[in-house]
């Protein structure tokens, strides 16, 4: 049986990991764990891609090794992803020897089909992005941007893959929408981008005597792999594919094609669109076992993309660190659409948690829970009234929760969250407007008071488990706080009105979204 396979780019490990690291494996996290919710088997892979020249160059500048400064590195993100509740099934290292054997089990057949050719080159080298350049990439002035980083001129023996013959199945396949990329507009980026990076080859080495730190050609050993040929397999490659007998690897078929493989904008051509699609397809897949490409936007500072020479990068570990783990899974996922950029502002990452979070879910839950406790001795009443405003409640839930799935189904993880702010907004209306704390004077009414606070308590048993993919440690609290932690093992199909029932006693309330108090923060 197949599993849902979701996976992510695999990260550079040059420096430290940046805010967009960590939104990309957060939301692979968030998504694994909504698709599990939805009762699928899911498998989430992420990790490090080690390989290439400014792995090198950055191990000569500081004076270590190259492979003492990837394992250092490698251990700074695993820390981070650990820290900020990012669980992946798989860890991918391309240093891995799992990894090296399929890399060269796949180039080894595609030069004996005849897919790979040697020649000599002469023109322009990327150092920055570790490729060969042509006109195509000057500007209109005729200079090669600033993207580009030291571009140097470069005449050498390299191997080349024929990319040039899987342009027209490449240009049919994206036309006839067989290659799924999500969200739709960027599916015609793709196309225009065929023609351009799809007529040449792709040169797949580099001479081991110019640069050493990869794999090396099984058939030609005086030259290394070119990292991102290198990189891209880590998606089949730790998925099983062509494992050798007795590795620690998944079953290939019940993996393949990923779900969701999800990746940056700005690798998505040539990268992941052109040079992947067509690496698989000469390895011999065909257009519906090519992976769904879910591609996400750029997080920016006042509309300037992140850089160091900017000095703007956004430090993820000093943000859990100051706010909470909460807070920054919350504001990544709640303030950017799919494949849209966004503005990071750390002012309206406190607006958010402090309102939506601390002062209206949190205020619900304990209002519910401390005159629940005050007025009725801990006990869940009967939730099943005809009075029109429990009616009106009960169907903004079902609401909710319907508008929540089908955003969540279209890895838009910001809709979701509204949905579920649509409800806490009604709920805390519905207490406003049925004042329990007034009721309570009177005895007559306490058997209504009972109710209405059976009716949110079970409003926010509903919501924590609604929230628990996008922030699994508050909603594993909230339901303690309930008194039922068993319903973090509820599927989706699962959530059904009177989850509370009737005589069930709830536990002692404790804030589990204390406000953030920041004096003179800036964004």
């Amino acid at each position: 049986m197949k599993s849902f396979y979701i996976t992510t780019a695999i990260d550079y490990p040059n420096g430290k990991p940046h805010i967009g690291h960590a939104f990309e494996k957060i939301l692979a996290d968030v998504l694994t764990r909504y698709h599990r919710f939805t009762g699928k088997k899911t498998y989430f892979l992420t990790g490090v891609d080690q390989h290439g020249q400014k792995m090198v160059k950055t191990a000569e500048a500081e004076g270590v090794n190259v492979a003492t400064l990837t394992k250092r590195n490698t251990k700074g993100f695993i820390r981070l992803w650990d820290k900020l509740d990012v669980r992946p099934d798989g860890w991918v290292e391309t240093t891995d020897d799992r990894h090296k054997a399929c890399v060269q089990a796949i180039l080894s057949h595609l030069e004996a089909k005849g897919a790979l050719y040697k020649k000599s080159y002469a023109g322009f080298y990327s150092v920055r992005q570790e490729q060969f350049l042509t006109d195509r990439d000057r500007d209109e002035q005729g200079d090669f941007g600033s993207e580009w980083g030291e571009v140097i001129e470069i005449e050498e023996e390299n191997w080349y893959f024929r990319l040039s013959d899987h342009a027209d199945w490449l240009k049919k396949a994206v036309e006839a929408n067989d290659i799924k990329i999500l969200p739709e507009f960027r599916r015609t980026e793709v196309l225009n981008a065929i023609d351009r990076a799809a007529d040449t080859d792709l040169c797949i080495s580099r001479p081991k005597e110019r640069m050493s730190w990869g794999i090396p050609l099984p058939f030609d050993p005086d030259f290394v792999t070119y990292v991102w040929f290198d990189a891209l397999i880590n998606y089949i490659s730790f998925a099983g594919y062509r494992k050798t007998e007795g590795a620690d690897l998944p079953e290939f078929d019940t993996l393949w094609p990923a779900d969701l493989q999800i990746i940056g904008k700005d690798i998505l051509v040539p990268a992941h669109a052109i040079y992947w699609t067509c690496m698989l397809h000469a390895m011999g897949f065909e257009s519906h076992e090519m992976p769904t490409l879910l591609v996400h936007g750029f997080w920016n500072i006042k509309g300037d993309k992140m850089s160091k020479s900017l000095g703007n990068i956004v430090d993820p570990d000093q943000l859990a660190d100051q706010f909470g783990v909460d807070a920054l899974r919350y504001y990544l996922c709640r303030d950017i659409r799919a494949g849209k950029d966004s503005d990071f502002d750390t002012s309206r990452l406190i607006m958010l948690y402090n309102t939506e979070l601390a002062n209206d879910l949190g205020n619900l839950l304990n209002r519910s829970i401390n005159m629940t406790k005050g007025f009725c001795n801990s006990t869940i009443a009967s939730t099943e009234t005809d009075n029109e405003e429990d009616l009106a409640l009960k169907k903004s839930l079902s609401q909710t929760t319907q508008e929540y799935q089908s955003a969540m189904n279209q890895c838009e993880v910001s809709e979701a969250l509204k949905a579920i702010n649509q409800h806490v907004t009604h709920c805390n209306g519905y207490l406003e407007r049925q004042k329990p704390w007034e009721m309570k004077k009177d005895e007559a009414l306490l058997p209504r008071v009972a109710e209405v606070l059976s009716h949110t308590a079970e409003s926010c048993a509903h919501l924590a488990i609604l929230l628990r993919p996008i922030l699994p440690e508050a909603a594993e609290k909230i339901l303690a706080q309930l008194n039922k932690p068993e319903f973090g093992q509820l599927s989706i199909d699962d959530l059904k009105w009177g989850l509370l029932e009737q005589g069930h006693q709830t536990g002692k309330p404790k804030p589990v979204f204390p406000r953030i108090l920041v004096e003179n923060q800036e964004s």
